[in-house]
């Protein structure tokens, strides 16, 4: 070894190579992994479309990771990522992400028991229907890792409250996409009480926004969809003065950020994936049933909300930042 040169600290590498909200529900347990290992170098291997998040979760003095690893979901890890002294399987039970992290040859391994991988034996149990932020803070703590699940919110500085509604129609599937002419009710309904209203989304949730502003009677400005990146849209949220989306990332973006907001659920049971209980601020609408998430059109359940079952969570919002945080 050359003199005078610092010895690299060890690795740790953590697999969560998913979505806006599977990123947003793990923040709690990036941010145990850094209590606990402090004198590691921690690298979050996820896409890298999520680093304007993962800056605002590493942001302050002792970041929860260090650096990114662009990632795709269960594909090989990079060279980089190999011979880790620590990985942290945050992205499922196994086996297929059990072998991507086994294949990266870490030192050891933190994951949940699957029997198709040996070296998992012993590790904590999987438990079908757990809040996905509970989940992977127990795993963590039955695994020596304290965690704390309230443990959610981003701070954005200099972000100007616009007191706008937000409504966020797309999905990553048409199971959990309300339809849009009911959205449009919506917001007519939210321009009508006084408040502006912006409809967000992906490129190709252009056609959806503008069809929804077109039958709301709201001007093209209105319609930001496919005009802003993750930072863009980060900035929107946590500016808004309420929320209403289906479950999907902008949701967990709303919990983040402090934002009132009203949860549409349809497959997925919010128990699973909706903001976490103590929350005051987040309404979620639920007709009770579940189904496929992935399915090719609107879920059933997802469509016995009606329009004024939203504009009455809508008016029963606590006012922006009325409420405490969770303690």
């Amino acid at each position: 070894m050359a003199l005078g040169r610092e010895p690299r600290p060890p690795r740790l590498v953590i697999l969560r190579a998913l979505g806006i909200g599977d990123l947003l529900t793990a923040v709690p347990a990036l941010r145990a992994l850094a209590r606990a290992f402090p004198g590691h170098e921690r690298v979050l291997a996820a896409p890298a479309a999520l680093r304007p998040l993962v800056e605002l979760v590493s942001a302050g003095e002792e970041p929860a990771v260090h650096s990114m690893i662009d990632a795709r979901a269960l594909e090989p890890l990079p060279r980089s990522a190999r011979g880790a002294e620590i990985a942290v399987n945050l992205h499922g039970r196994g086996p297929e992400s059990h072998r991507v992290v086994r294949a990266a040859r870490p030192g050891r391994a933190l994951w949940f028991e699957n029997p198709e991988v040996a070296e998992s034996r012993g590790a904590p149990r999987w438990h079908a229907g757990e809040h996905e932020v509970a989940r992977w803070c127990r795993m963590l703590s039955e695994s020596g890792v304290p965690c704390r699940p309230h443990e959610l919110e981003l701070e954005l500085v200099d972000v100007t409250p616009s007191g706008a509604t937000v409504i966020h129609p797309g999905a990553g599937s048409a199971a959990r996409r309300w339809l849009p002419f009911r959205f449009a009710a919506v917001a007519r309904a939210e321009a009508e009480r006084g408040h502006p209203v912006l409809i967000t989304g992906a490129s190709e949730d252009i056609g959806r926004a503008r069809s929804i502003a077109l039958h709301a009677g709201l001007p093209e400005a209105s319609v930001v969809a496919g005009r802003t990146d993750l930072g863009a849209l980060a900035r929107i949220i946590a500016g808004a003065g309420r929320v209403v989306c289906g479950d999907t990332g902008v949701g967990h973006l709303a919990t983040a950020f402090g934002i009132p907001s009203v949860v549409l659920f349809g497959p997925t049971s919010p128990a699973e994936w909706g903001p976490p209980a103590g929350r005051p601020r987040h309404r979620v609408l639920w007709a009770g049933e579940t189904g496929d998430p992935h399915g090719g059109r609107p879920d059933p359940g997802l469509l016995a909300i009606q329009v004024a079952d939203v504009v009455r969570a809508l008016a029963e919002l606590p006012a922006r930042e009325a409420d405490p945080a969770p303690a």
